[in-house]
């Protein structure tokens, strides 16, 4: 199939092409995302008014939009400036005045004549003791009670757009709206009792009681369905696409994993073993890898990753591994040399202070191949950082990346293998939703020896009683983390600046037990807090979130998080992350303001049940909401229409499933579901898509 299918063509016409929308209310809706007709049946109502025809106003509460039959007593012209014109009348309880501000007084004569009876319906409210109805939205006579909807939707709005506007235009554009072939699998619509695609749209537009809004109705969630599908195709065919990309078969027979593993004091978990195979697999294999490696903090995601360097350079290529920051960068460069110190291997590291000379030199290597494993942040992508022979590309806590940077390292190489690591914990629809088009290795275990990290929630009137147990903590040599969640005073909130903490907190204990690390300093004071810190010269580092991922210091053994209510779930979680590295027991105190909520409260108290990851990311999802708990505007997750990530997230995982199976049992959906699937990708503008896939 080349280009849109012609049954969708009315669903692309001009907006102009609905009823009472000319070219002004065309560029208006555009406020809306409304370009197309089809766009207009995806904008759904989000309330409902009650329009159902009452006795008299006198019974119910005001303000209210209602519908009631009124007999016109007599029209009150009122031609001061700034005067309303009234029309009153009376309904089988009461009088009430009809108000209409510059008013067309011939036309009201007309449709409310003396003595008349009409049904009007509007908002009525109490002004002055006086009963009124502003400008009713409906005016008819007795005969045509019909014309007024019992129920109407209601709708999100913007400047210069009316609810009329908006039920005008969906109902014209059902006029459009064609009966499409099906793209779900049978079986799942019967088991699910999904209506056709037409009848989803036309009831979902058309609520009769408030449970009709609900996400769980079965119209909403047949459309949300839909999107999640369509979705989730695009992704599954981008990974076919990917899957078929020739690659660079690495293959070795392993010896220098064997060897690395003889060196180690432990032994790897299971689920790190399971990884590794996964990847080796992958990358021995003439096809471009494309995994996501995700892990809780602290189970292992850097060995895993260090294997998988290890195979590569053993069959003659180079690894890139790219850290969101230059401290990270710094600490995996020398993990890597200490762990592979009985290696004949040249380590690199680039990052944006290398510069001159010392770039230059690190670049003639690289490119020369005397390099074998490159560390760094984003220079890794500039334009001058040459290869010998790239072959597998990892990005380290890869949200903190945009897709371009990370498709610029990929394309460094003739066939780049990608593993992405993140050790931020996502809900499994969201997961799905933002790496659908990658393969997953999960490590689900910790490491042996891990001592539970113990999480207590405490006011911050306690403040006094927390110094004195960080005295005697510094005075057995342990090492604290003091985390504040800004850098300097704001005059708009009233918390406490790491800035402040570090002051008070040096006088407390002398000025060279305290350091401060903020995303606001040079590198080189960064990097030699962190030197100070990790050689224990610096006993309590007071901190923002910029230690938030990655550092590992296996002396601190405490970790204070001041403001604890701030956060999310998530980040305290990779906050707390930061100890319990080492034998030592560790705390986690979360410091919390005496004015803070109950229900805040409550929601910090899930830290203290659990250091599950995972279970604390679907709490985070279910009290946040997807886009504020991952960002939506770096994390490539997609915004849809009708589904909600929160509450549709069981969809998910079953579209995710079903489109995998579509394109395993019909690749090049030639089929009449694969025909019906396209037509889909289309209506929901993902036709880029359909280009990738396979035509054999």
């Amino acid at each position: 199939m080349v280009g849109r299918p012609e049954i969708l063509f009315p669903l692309f016409s001009n907006l102009t092409s609905l009823a009472g929308v000319g070219s002004k209310l065309s560029d208006r809706l555009g406020n809306l995302d409304i370009k197309y007709p089809k766009d207009i049946l995806f904008h759904v109502p989000h309330s409902i008014c009650d329009r159902s025809l009452i006795s008299s106003v006198l019974d119910i509460m005001l303000p209210a939009t209602t519908t009631v039959r009124v007999t016109v007593n007599k029209h009150l012209p009122n031609f001061a400036k700034g005067k309303p014109y009234r029309i009153e009348v009376n309904d089988e309880k009461a009088k009430f005045n009809i108000i209409y501000f510059h008013p067309r007084i011939d036309w009201l004569k007309n449709i409310f004549p003396v003595d008349s009876v009409r049904i009007i319906s509007g908002k009525v409210e109490n002004f002055d003791s006086v009963i009124q109805m502003s400008h009713p939205e409906f005016v008819v006579e007795e005969n045509k009670i019909s014309e007024i909807p019992k129920v109407e939707p209601i709708y999100p709005l913007t400047f210069g757009i009316s609810q009329k506007v908006i039920n005008k235009g969906v109902r014209s554009a059902f006029r459009f709206t064609p009966d499409l072939e099906e793209w779900i699998e049978p079986n799942l619509k019967k088991k699910e009792n999904w209506s056709s695609w037409k009848n989803s749209i036309q009831n979902v537009h058309s609520p009769q009681v408030y449970q009709d809004l609900d996400s769980s109705n079965s119209a909403r969630q047949r459309l949300a369905y839909d999107e999640f599908f369509a979705h989730q195709l695009t992704l599954a065919i981008a990974r076919q696409s990917k899957k078929m990309s020739l690659g660079i078969a690495s293959i070795s027979d392993g010896s220098y994993i064997k060897k690395l593993l003889s060196s180690l004091p432990f032994s790897p978990t299971d689920a790190q073993i399971n990884a590794k195979n996964e990847i080796i697999n992958d990358i021995s294999k003439p096809f471009r890898m494309n995994r996501l490696l995700q892990g809780d903090v602290g189970s292992g995601k850097t060995l895993v990753a260090i294997m998988a360097m290890l195979s590569i350079v053993e069959a003659g290529g180079q690894a890139a591994l790219m850290a969101p920051s230059e401290i990270l960068a710094r600490q995996h460069f020398t993990t890597l040399n200490e762990m592979l110190i009985n290696f004949d291997l040249n380590i690199g590291i680039l990052t944006g202070r290398d510069k001159g000379v010392q770039r230059g030199a690190i670049l003639s290597k690289l490119q020369s191949g005397e390099i074998d494993i490159l560390i760094g942040t984003h220079a890794l992508f500039q334009s001058d950082v040459v290869y010998s022979d790239l072959r597998l590309s990892i990005i380290d806590e890869q949200h903190r990346f945009g897709v371009r940077q990370r498709m610029e390292l990929t394309e460094k190489g003739g066939a780049v293998d990608v593993l992405v690591m993140s050790a931020t914990p996502i809900p499994r629809s969201l997961s799905l939703a933002q790496y659908g088009d990658m393969d997953l290795s999960i490590i689900d275990e910790k490491p042996t020896g891990r001592k539970p990290i113990k999480t207590v929630l405490i006011s911050s009137n306690r403040l006094n009683e927390i110094i004195e147990r960080l005295k005697k903590a510094i005075e057995d040599d342990k090492q604290i983390y003091w985390v504040c969640p800004l850098v300097s005073e704001s005059e708009v909130l009233e918390l406490t600046s790491a800035e402040d903490r570090f002051s008070i907190l040096r006088k407390i204990f002398s000025d060279d037990l305290v350091g401060i690390i903020h995303g606001q300093q040079k590198l080189s004071e960064k990097d030699e807090t962190m030197r100070n810190f990790v050689s224990g010269k610096i006993k309590v580092l007071v901190a923002t979130t910029v230690i938030e991922v990655g550092v590992d210091v296996p002396n601190a053994s405490i970790m204070v998080i001041e403001h604890a209510e701030r956060f999310g779930l998530a980040q305290l979680h990779q906050l707390r992350g930061r100890v319990g590295r080492g034998s030592v027991e560790s705390s986690c105190l979360l410091l919390f303001d005496g004015s803070t909520s109950g229900a805040a409260i409550n929601r910090l108290s899930i830290l203290r049940e659990t250091e599950d990851g995972f279970v604390i990311a679907e709490n985070d999802l279910k009290l946040r909401g997807g886009g504020d708990l991952i960002g939506l505007e770096q994390s490539g997750l997609p915004k849809f229409k009708i589904a909600d990530m929160d509450t549709h997230a069981n969809l998910m995982s079953l579209a995710h499933q079903d489109a995998r199976i579509l394109l395993n049992q019909d690749p090049n959906l030639s089929g009449k579901r694969g025909r019906a699937a396209i037509t889909l990708l289309y209506l929901m503008e993902k036709e880029n898509s359909i280009h990738l896939i396979s035509i054999g």
